[in-house]
């Protein structure tokens, strides 16, 4: 006998109290049983679970993945042959793969179900990547002739930052991937140095630049890196100029509205650029890369750069993971590989496949690490847990190294490691260049305060230092809940701190607590994931008051009348409305930054969030030092369990791309 309406939801409520679903995937399937009571049973599971892909970052479900799905999530016994043998649902909620009902709110595409939105966010991207595949700008006569002049270094191998500055000067879509310290930012500086140049030789104006990134953190950072390399750019005086210096959020770029997910821009109203370079790719997910598309005019060349590596944005969808997912083989064309050798000098024979594919040809990964050079066991260790050697990991864990100190979980204070730094623990460092702990800018925060005489920008400039010297130390957590979580550890952290006399509170807003924005507010001017620092300073009015400073991301709108100049943001913590306090904080949430010194926390129990990519991002967000908290069983099945992100894009641009 059939299953009725009331049944199925009765098995979905049951689901969610065992945690295998959420309230909002029970209430989405509700909502399909309520419009169309003719609905096969089936079709509200499939609604259901289809909801639930979206909070683990799937834009699908993948009716070809039911059995990794089931085993992996530990679905009750009767899901599988139920959804396994039931044929294809009929029902005006549900649309065919050309999205016809076009009111449906589910859409199955071959073997994919989705929600409508990000079905149609997955076609947006896919059709905006591939306009541009065929669009091909015919490269300049004297291309060459600039590539070794930016490039004048003769090297025995293949030369990859000059190869992506050819490819990407050709097209007028491209991706450059690779590593930490593999110099995409110096790359990309290259790029659009070269760009200019040759637009400059034929035409009256410049190129129209504009440089976004996710966050405002990896924007800050984009920042300071670009106004480095343009100062040691081998261009003229007038193509440097026409270089922008400034780096916005993707937000701001695209005029975020509060409460709504549209755009300022979009395309009825296009950006004025001919050039849009995103730093940080992998943390956008899939419906802001459908904006920003949107947003581009046709003749816009877009160029996407980041670690394909890393973890994959919060929200649904990989993008870059996608796109970079041949990367490493190249799997370039013959073609390719002859105009590349004619015109870069770079052979790249050795990567020609024959199953090449036009979005092949528009990327290209860097592969030498020029932050960690052959003596890094931080990047060495990075590389093996990149390619999931168990062994060379266990070997690199426990020996002793001068950057890497392994600590087991059960008897480590990650409290007192966060205070102290724990320098004695690592081998051969050099007097006075050791790691720090939080210590280090609470004691430079009294230490260097200004005195009651200074003025106001005497107090910026502090507070803009005081945010420095906190980057030198961060404790990053896999998960937020449990004994290795944030939240417990920010609380155990600030005790540990007041205890040593270096905070006078831990409780509410105090002097030195350092939060993170959870929430866009735009009438602020703050991003989600913005950190700033609470300390005393004085305002506007003369007056010393607590303050909470951010760092202010150049191409802000800048406001002195709210205490913003070109150090920092200050914001009184009456305003702050979403933050958390942020000595430790997740992974996820670090992308786009990088520290001096990280303490790396795994959680003891078996997680399904303890993937390789996040152990990988989480080791790569250290400089200098890296601290490792984790049982060998936590990493060794962070090693073996790999993110995967069931999409339909790859698929999608394979079709589109191969279309004339």
């Amino acid at each position: 006998m059939p299953m009725s309406h009331d049944a199925m939801l009765g098995m979905l409520a049951e689901a969610v109290s065992q945690r295998l679903l959420r309230t909002l995937d029970l209430a989405f399937a509700r909502f399909i049983a309520e419009r169309d009571p003719q609905a096969e049973p089936c079709l509200l599971l499939m609604a259901a679970l289809a909801s639930r892909q979206l909070g683990d970052g799937h834009p699908c479900l993948d009716m070809h993945a039911l059995g990794a799905l089931a085993q992996a999530q530990q679905w009750p016994e009767s899901w599988l042959p139920m959804l396994e043998n039931a044929p294809p649902p009929a029902s005006p909620l549900l649309a065919a793969a050309d999205g016809l009902p076009a009111n449906a709110p589910l859409v199955l595409d071959r073997h994919r179900l989705y929600l409508r939105r990000y079905w149609h966010d997955e076609c947006r991207v896919a059709r905006g990547i591939a306009m541009r595949l065929h669009h091909d700008a015919a490269p300049a006569t004297d291309l060459h002739e600039e590539l070794q002049r930016l490039f004048p270094t003769v090297l025995d191998h293949i030369d990859w930052p000059r190869a992506a500055c050819a490819l990407a000067a050709r097209g007028a879509f491209s991706v450059i991937t690779g590593g930490p310290g593999t110099g995409k930012t110096t790359t990309v500086v290259r790029l659009l140095g070269l760009l200019q140049t040759l637009h400059l030789r034929g035409h009256p104006l410049p190129l129209r630049m504009r440089l976004a990134a996710p966050t405002g953190k990896a924007a800050a950072r984009l920042n300071a890196s670009i106004a480095r390399h343009l100062a040691l750019l081998d261009v003229a005086d007038q193509v440097r100029a026409a270089i922008p210096l400034e780096v916005e959020t993707l937000h701001r770029l695209l005029g975020a509205r509060p409460d709504t997910r549209r755009y300022a821009h979009d395309r009825r109203r296009p950006l004025h650029v001919d050039v849009l370079v995103i730093d940080e790719a992998s943390m956008i997910d899939l419906e802001m890369m459908a904006a920003a598309l949107d947003a581009l005019p046709p003749h816009a060349r877009l160029i996407l750069l980041g670690d394909k590596d890393q973890l994959s944005s919060v929200e649904a969808g990989a993008v870059l993971g996608d796109l970079g997912q041949r990367a490493e083989q190249g799997h370039y064309s013959a073609a390719t590989a002859q105009w590349l050798r004619a015109t870069s000098g770079d052979d790249v024979s050795a990567l020609v496949r024959d199953d090449a594919q036009p979005l092949d040809q528009h990327i290209a990964m860097l592969r030498t690490s020029h932050r960690f050079d052959a003596a890094s066991g931080i990047g060495r260790l990075a590389a093996a847990v990149n390619l999931g050697d168990v062994a060379q990991v266990s070997a690199m864990l426990g020996a002793h190294s001068h950057d890497i100190v392994w600590l087991g979980a059960a008897d480590t204070s990650v409290a007192d490691l966060a205070v102290s730094g724990d320098a004695e623990c690592f081998a051969a460092t050099a007097a006075g260049d050791a790691p720090r702990g939080f210590r280090f800018y609470l004691e430079y925060l009294n230490r260097h305060r200004p005195t009651l005489a200074s003025d106001a920008q005497a107090y910026r400039q502090w507070a803009r230092a005081v945010l420095d010297a906190f980057n030198h130390f961060q404790v990053l957590c896999a998960v937020r809940q449990g004994p290795a979580g944030t939240e417990r550890l920010n609380r155990e952290i600030a005790a540990k701190l007041l205890e040593s006399g270096l905070i006078d509170s831990d409780r509410g807003w105090y002097e030195g607590r350092p939060v993170m924005m959870t929430r866009n507010d735009y009438s602020l001017g703050l991003m989600n994931g913005d950190v700033g620092i609470a300390l005393r300073m004085r305002g506007t009015d003369h007056a010393l008051r607590l303050y909470v400073a951010f760092p202010l991301t150049r191409g802000a709108t800048q406001d002195s009348a709210a205490g913003h100049d070109a150090q920092v943001r200050c914001v009184l913590p009456s305003r702050l409305g979403d933050v958390e306090t942020v000595y430790a904080m997740t992974v996820h949430k670090s992308q786009g930054s990088e520290f001096e010194h990280t303490a790396l926390v795994l959680p003891d129990d078996t997680s399904a969030i303890l993937t390789r990519e996040l152990l990988y991002t989480g080791i790569t967000r250290a400089r200098r030092w890296l601290s490792l908290i984790g049982t060998r069983a936590s990493i060794e099945q962070a090693l073996a369990q790999r993110t995967r992100r069931y999409s339909g894009l790859a698929e999608r641009l394979l079709s589109m791309g191969n279309a004339p």
